[in-house]
């Protein structure tokens, strides 16, 4: 039986990022070279001057090593950013440095592809480190802003 605080039971929207428990649950393949892909195209926070809503198309990219992030304690976490005001780069940044000192992957990077304030559009990238050797690393699959979709 795998320990996991949400997976199975009710769980409220945390109220802050800081207060949401992720869940890190032991990897079912450790020693494979693997990727894993979480893509959230409705997320939003708040921007910190307005306290108007910011959208965004978020993915993250890891490869685990000894743990995997569950997938409905990190859609909670998403979530908490509903109500939390932070610049894009701040958010998107942060969501990634979490889950690496959290989890601490192999190898994490995110894509942070923000719907346009204002009339631009920001895309922001961050990254854990060089990708590993042998990893087939599929394109995030959004593109350039388009009325993006």
């Amino acid at each position: 039986m795998v320990d996991v605080l949400h997976l199975g039971q009710t769980s409220a929207l945390p109220a802050s990022p800081e207060a949401a428990v992720l869940d890190y649950p032991p990897n079912p393949r450790p020693g494979a070279m693997f990727l894993v892909r979480f893509t959230c195209p409705e997320f939003t926070s708040l921007c910190p001057v307005t306290g108007a809503p910011d959208f965004a198309h978020i993915v993250i990219d890891y490869v685990p090593d000894q743990t995997i992030v569950e997938s409905k304690a990190l859609k909670l976490f998403l979530g908490s950013f509903r109500n939390h005001a932070g610049f894009h780069e701040d958010v998107t940044v942060g969501i990634g440095q979490r889950l690496v000192a959290e989890m601490q992957p192999r190898w994490l990077r995110i894509g942070g592809y923000w719907y346009p304030r204002g009339g631009i559009p920001i895309d922001v990238f961050w990254q854990s480190g060089p990708v590993p050797d042998g990893l087939w690393l599929p394109d995030q699959g959004v593109p350039t802003y388009r009325g993006r979709g």
